[in-house]
C-alpha cells in the first residue's frame, strides 16, 4: 500500500517502508489516463443484462456452440470404447444428439436460474475416469468378438442388450451421484467445503483428468500416426500461430454501407477447421484408394468409408427423452466413483463462475448465487443421467474463455446457444455426420484436447505462491502419487479383497481413479501443513456488499417479492436482505464517504 502526501507544489510525494521518492503530477496524470485507457480495453462491449443486436446475437451464440463442439464430441467417443460401441456409429450419433439437447437444456437452466452468468454448460470429463474404470471392471469388460467390426451387428439382440445394460448401469449411478451434488449447492455446504479445497486441491485434480487420458489417446491416433500428427498439427496451427491474423469478409452497415470487414476465423473456429480439413484430406485418400482397403492393414482406420452408411440410417428428426434405454440400474462402486468425479467438477465450477464474472465486468458472485448454481448442475446431471447421455454435465471452462475474446458477456448470447443445442440435439443427421469422423482425426483432436486439460489444472496454481518449497511439494507429491498408486492397483487387483464383491469394487474405483487419489491427498496436505492463506492461493469467500441485483437475482421478479420475507434469509439459495443488522448498510456509506472526503489522491487529481 502507497500513501500519497500532497504538498503545495504540483507535485506528490510517496511514502513507503523503504523511504520516499518523488513523483511529478504530470506523471500521476499520465498513469491515470493510462489505467482508466486500459481499463475501457478490458471493459466487456456487452455486460450481463445488455441485449446484442439480434444478428451478432445468432453469431455468438454460434460460435459459443463450435467452442463446446470438440469437448462433447470428445466424450461420446471416449464412452463408446467402454460401451463397446467403437464399431456402431449409428449408436454413437445418437450419444452426440443426447448429449448436445442435454447440455442446451441444462445451459438454458442455467442462465435463467441457476448462477444467471453467460456460462455454458456440457458434457463433464471429471467423470469419464470413473465411468471407465467402472467399465473395465471384470464383470463388465467388452467382450473379445465385440472389438471385431466384421462380427459386430448392431441389429442384433445380443449386442444391442449389451451395450443398454452397461448404459443403464451408468446412468443409476449417475443420478444417485447427482443428488449429492444437489445437496450440495441447495444446502449451502459447498460454501463450507470450499474452506478447504483450494488451487493445491484443484491443481493436481483436473491436471489428472487429462493425464489419465492418454491411453486412450494413443489408442486413436495409434491408427494412422500421420493423419493424427496432420490434425494435431493443422488445430495447433489455427489456434495459436494463425490466430491474430484476419480474414476480409463483406460486410454492410447503415453508416459504411458495403464494406470490408475482418474476421478472425482461426481465432473463433480452430478445432472446427482442424478437423474439417483433416477429414476432407482423409476423403481425398480414400476415393483414390491410397489408403489400404483391407481391415487388417495399418491405416484402413482412417478411410472415410470405414462407418457405413450411418448418415443414411439416421433419422432426420429425433427427440431424446428419459428411461430411452430401459429402467436404469444402480451400482454401489460406480455411485461412490461418480461421487468423487462430481466432488471435481463442483470445485472447478466455482472457480468458473469467479472467471465468468470478472470477464463479463459483474460483481463477483454471493453465495446464494453459487449455491443455486452447483444446485442446477446438480439437476443437469440427473437429467443427463435420465436421458441416457453416460455422462453429467458442468460449466465449459473454454467458453468462460471466449468472453475474454469477444468482450460480449450477455446472458442473451448463452441462453441463444442454449436454444441452439437443443436444436442441433434433435437433428438427428447431425450426430451420424460427426460420428463417421475417421478414428486417427479423433485421435489427433485428443492429444491436444486433453494436453489442454492438463495445462488448465495447472495453471489453477496461479494465485499460489510457487516459490514456496510447501507448494512445490505439496502438488508434486499429489501428482506423482496419483500416478504411481493406482497403476500399481490396477497390476495387482488381488490386492483388494476384503471378501465382500461389492465393498472390493468401490475400493478398485476410487483407488484407480487418479483425480480422486490426487485430489486426496492434495486436499489433506494443504490443510495441514502450516500455511499461511495467501501463500495457499485462497481466495476471500465473503460476498460482496455491491452486488448488482439484476445479474445475480431470480428470474420473473421473485427476488424482490422474496427479499421483503424475513424467512427467505435461512433459505441458502435465495437472495434475501439483512434483516439482522439494518445498520450495516449505513455505516459502510458513511466510511466510504469519510475516506472519499479524506483522499488525497482524489484531491489533487
Amino acid at each position: 500500500n502507497i500513501l500519497l502526501i500532497k504538498s503545495n507544489s504540483a507535485s506528490v510525494y510517496s511514502f513507503c517502508p523503504c523511504g520516499y521518492f518523488h513523483i511529478s503530477l504530470k506523471e500521476v496524470k499520465a498513469c491515470r489516463d493510462k489505467s482508466i485507457e486500459e481499463t475501457d480495453l478490458n471493459k466487456p462491449a456487452y455486460c450481463v443484462t445488455d441485449v446484442p443486436p439480434w444478428y451478432l446475437c445468432i453469431f455468438l451464440a454460434i460460435q459459443h456452440y463450435l467452442t463446446a463442439f470438440g469437448g462433447n464430441i470428445s466424450i461420446c467417443f471416449i464412452l463408446s470404447e467402454g460401451l463397446c460401441l467403437q464399431h456402431d456409429s449409428l449408436t454413437q450419433s445418437y450419444l452426440i444428439n443426447n448429449l448436445f439437447f442435454v447440455s442446451g437444456l441444462c445451459t438454458v437452466l442455467q442462465v435463467t436460474f441457476g448462477i444467471r452468468l453467460p456460462i455454458l454448460q456440457g458434457g463433464t470429463f471429471a467423470l469419464i475416469i470413473p465411468t471407465m474404470t467402472l467399465l473395465n471392471l471384470p464383470e463388465m469388460k467388452c467382450p473379445d468378438w465385440s472389438k471385431n467390426a466384421t462380427l459386430v451387428k448392431a441389429s442384433f439382440p445380443e449386442f444391442t442388450e449389451m451395450w443398454q445394460s452397461r448404459m443403464r448401469t451408468l446412468q443409476g449411478s449417475i443420478m444417485v451421484a447427482s443428488l449429492v451434488q444437489i445437496l450440495v449447492g441447495f444446502s449451502g455446504l459447498i460454501g463450507f467445503l470450499m474452506r478447504f479445497i483450494g488451487p493445491l486441491t484443484i491443481a493436481p485434480t483436473v491436471s489428472l483428468i487429462g493425464l489419465s487420458l492418454y491411453d486412450t489417446s494413443g489408442d486413436k491416433a495409434g491408427s494412422h500416426w500421420g493423419i493424427s500428427a496432420m490434425t494435431a498439427v493443422l488445430i495447433i496451427l489455427f489456434s495459436q500461430y494463425l490466430r491474430s491474423i484476419p480474414i476480409p469478409v463483406p460486410a454492410y452497415s447503415k453508416t459504411k454501407k458495403l464494406h470490408r470487414s475482418k474476421f478472425f476465423l482461426f481465432q473463433k473456429m480452430p478445432v472446427l477447421l482442424g478437423i474439417l480439413l483433416s477429414w476432407l484430406i482423409c476423403h481425398l485418400l480414400t476415393v483414390s484408394n491410397i489408403l489400404p482397403s483391407d481391415n487388417n492393414q495399418y491405416g484402413y482406420e482412417a478411410r472415410t468409408d470405414v462407418k457405413g452408411n450411418v448418415l443414411s440410417e439416421a433419422s432426420w428428426f429425433m427427440i431424446p427423452y428419459p428411461g430411452q434405454w430401459g429402467m436404469p440400474s444402480v451400482s454401489l462402486a460406480g455411485v461412490f466413483g461418480m461421487i468423487a468425479g462430481l466432488i471435481c467438477s463442483m470445485a472447478e465450477s466455482v472457480g468458473d463462475y469467479h472467471s465468468c464474472a470478472r470477464l463479463s465486468g459483474a460483481c463477483r458472485p454471493p453465495k446464494h448465487a453459487i449455491n443455486r448454481g452447483i444446485g442446477i448442475e446438480g439437476l443437469g446431471s440427473l437429467l443427463a443421467g435420465a436421458f441416457g447421455t453416460g455422462n453429467g454435465t458442468t460449466s465449459f471452462s473454454e467458453n468462460v474463455a471466449v468472453l475474454g475474446i469477444t468482450k460480449v458477456a450477455s446472458r442473451r448470447v448463452i441462453l441463444m446457444s442454449g436454444f441452439f443445442m437443443i436444436l442441433i440435439g434433435m437433428l438427428g443427421k447431425i450426430g451420424a455426420i460427426f460420428s463417421t469422423i475417421p478414428n486417427p482425426v479423433i485421435g489427433g483432436l485428443f492429444m491436444v484436447m486433453f494436453g489442454v486439460i492438463a495445462a488448465a489444472g495447472i495453471s489453477s496454481l496461479r494465485a499460489t505462491d510457487m516459490y514456496s518449497s510447501r507448494n512445490i511439494f505439496v502438488f508434486g507429491f499429489s501428482l506423482f502419487s496419483a500416478l504411481v498408486i493406482p497403476n500399481w492397483i490396477m497390476k495387482n487387483p488381488e490386492v483388494l479383497n476384503t471378501g465382500v464383491k461389492e465393498v472390493d469394487q468401490v475400493l478398485q474405483i476410487l483407488f484407480t481413479t487418479r483425480m480422486f487419489i490426487g485430489g486426496c491427498f492434495g486436499c489433506f496436505l494443504d490443510n495441514t501443513i502450516p500455511g499461511s492463506k495467501r501463500e495457499r492461493g485462497l481466495l476471500d469467500q465473503e460476498d460482496d456488499e455491491d452486488l448488482k441485483e439484476k445479474v445475480y437475482g431470480l428470474p420473473f421478479g421473485l427476488s424482490s417479492r422474496l427479499q421483503s420475507r424475513p424467512w427467505v434469509r435461512y433459505i441458502p439459495f435465495c437472495p434475501s436482505e439483512d434483516h439482522s443488522c439494518p445498520e450495516k448498510a449505513e455505516d459502510t456509506i458513511t466510511s466510504q464517504r469519510r475516506l472519499s472526503k479524506h483522499s488525497i489522491v482524489d484531491e489533487t487529481l
